[in-house]
């Protein structure tokens, strides 16, 4: 039976703000993984990377609000503290000093954590009969599962 967010049980509701808690999470993450390779990128590709890295992390910082949101459209609390964020996140920090192609290999296997989460979050709420937040999960993972792809590109 499909619900929308007040219709949903307490432990329904419950479940699927913590997976999408974590997707903020990572997304979070990842956002900042993104920048930072944007401020620090050198070398024969920096123009396209530059410019892909910027792409990703204006995506993501959007992508976030509407992962947050969602959270709170289910009466859940939404993750907005960094450490909390980094705790959750199987996206690691980096520092920033890496070849242009470490940078994009990172970030691409940072992608697909990202897409993976949100698969593992679209289940969830599936089971639940909340196909509002499976086509939110869906959509995003399909982002970032391009983005994954647009990055591989660039290492052949």
């Amino acid at each position: 039976m499909t619900q929308t967010a007040q219709q949903l049980t307490p432990s329904a509701q419950e479940a699927i703000c913590e997976a999408l808690n974590q997707c903020v999470a990572e997304t979070a993450v990842t956002t900042m993984l993104a920048q930072n390779f944007h401020w620090n990128v050198t070398g024969m590709a920096f123009g396209p990377l530059h410019d892909m890295f910027q792409k990703i992390y204006e995506d993501h910082f959007t992508a976030q609000d509407d992962l947050a949101e969602r959270v709170k459209a289910l009466g859940g609390h939404a993750e907005g503290q960094l450490a909390g964020m980094l705790k959750r996140s199987k996206v690691a920090e980096h520092d920033g000093h890496a070849t242009a192609e470490a940078m994009v290999e990172t970030l691409a296997k940072a992608q697909d954590t990202v897409a993976a989460t949100l698969a593992g979050a679209a289940a969830i709420a599936e089971e639940h009969g909340d196909l509002l937040t499976q086509d939110l999960a869906i959509a995003r993972g399909q982002v970032h599962e391009k983005f994954a792809w647009l990055l591989r590109a660039h290492l052949g």
